[in-house]
């Protein structure tokens, strides 16, 4: 009988270990899934800073484009008049 009853403890500390076990790797995927969970969030600020810079960037080209355009009729009227016909436009 003092042999079945070694064997129950031993099965109940080795299911204690294996528990005690599985709460400490819980505990440490919890950790890594917080750390995760910043990096996400830290990704997701540079991919909207990003965005906001690319944004940008298209509003000032956009804004470069027009300005060349302007320039470029402007040197087309002044192509197209004589020098006399410009001077007078001024």
């Amino acid at each position: 009988m003092k042999l079945g009853n070694k064997f129950i403890k031993k099965k109940f500390d080795d299911i204690d270990e294996r528990i005690d076990f599985m709460i400490e790797f819980c505990h440490t995927l919890q950790l890594e899934n917080k750390e995760l969970l910043l990096k996400i969030k830290g990704l997701e600020e540079e991919i909207d800073k990003k965005n906001e810079t690319g944004k940008q960037f298209s509003e000032q080209e956009a804004l470069i484009q027009n300005k060349m355009d302007g320039l470029l009729k402007k040197l087309n009227v002044f192509s197209n008049e004589g020098p006399d016909e410009y001077h007078s436009n001024v």
